[in-house]
């Protein structure tokens, strides 16, 4: 693929991502957060196979930095899940 059709891939994906953010309904953030925890896990396994595979050094250290921005993602979103589920909870 040429790199117009990877960043018009990229821009359709953000404006897509933002439309179904901005029109999900509060009570379905939770299970939206679960769900992009999920494909967080998806990014850090297919950039651990894109770095073994490759044979050139850029991309072993640009597999290492997509791991590790994944991984805080991942982190983070379960922290501020565990947050909102932790709103629904009674108090007492």
């Amino acid at each position: 693929m040429d790199f117009i059709s990877i960043l018009s891939i990229f821009v359709l994906a953000c404006f897509v991502g933002y439309y179904v953010v901005w029109s999900v309904t509060p009570a379905l953030h939770t299970p939206l957060m679960a769900v992009t925890n999920a494909i967080s896990s998806v990014i850090i396994v297919g950039a651990l196979i894109a770095s073994a595979a490759s044979g050139a050094e850029i991309a072993k250290w640009l597999g290492l930095v997509a791991v590790a921005l994944a991984s805080v993602n991942i982190f983070g979103g379960f922290a501020v899940t565990e947050r909102m589920l932790a709103m629904y909870k009674k108090k007492g």
